[in-house]
């Protein structure tokens, strides 16, 4: 695909848009661009455009998308006249994907609502290092190499990082406990 842009075909760059809107759009509000989550995707979409040529031939394009995203991400934070606050992040992370069906139980869509507001209290707790591994690794549903990818670090980084977070995590949310599956229960 990279290829076919490259040689000037703008469906193929169109296409590639198409594809990973979704998950930028995820990346950027989860990492705390808020209501400008789509500015920030169409910037980094230009830039990943501009940057092309500086593409690696045969490696993942999302990884490399996702890098830019964190960097615009980035960019938009610090230079923001205001702070974010937790609820303008959780606003944006749901308007960016629905998490919880319309014909869910009440009950259980409270639930719901309440554990995503207490996990994303606990990312706004750690590092802003260990924020990016959890966030790329699991909200964003990144492999280790991809994660590494994205993150600029070495896959053993990642590791160590993911660990150390995930630690941090079950310390800040002692009543999650993991079920088989990989889901959580209170």
């Amino acid at each position: 695909m990279i290829a076919r842009v490259r040689a000037g075909e703008p469906e193929a760059y169109a296409q590639l848009v198409r594809a990973h809107t979704g998950i930028a759009l995820r990346a950027a509000a989860a990492l705390g661009a808020g209501a400008d989550a789509e500015d920030v995707v169409q910037q980094a979409f230009v830039k990943a455009y501009c940057s092309l040529g500086r593409f690696k031939d045969g490696a993942a394009f999302k990884p490399w998308l996702l890098a830019i995203v964190a960097n615009e991400t980035r960019n938009t934070v610090r230079t923001a006249a205001r702070q974010r606050t937790l609820a303008g992040r959780e606003a944006a992370l749901v308007e960016a994907e629905p998490l919880i069906p319309e014909s869910a139980d009440p009950a259980v869509a409270a639930l719901e609502i309440e554990r995503r507001a207490a996990l994303q209290a606990a990312l706004d707790k750690l590092s802003e290092e260990h924020r990016l591994v959890v966030t790329y690794r699991y909200l964003l549903e990144m492999d280790e190499s991809e994660t590494a990818q994205a993150l600029g670090w070495p896959r053993g980084t990642v590791k160590s990082r993911l660990n150390r977070a995930l630690r941090k995590l079950g310390r800040l949310l002692p009543d999650f406990q993991p079920l088989e599956g990989g889901e959580e229960r209170e």
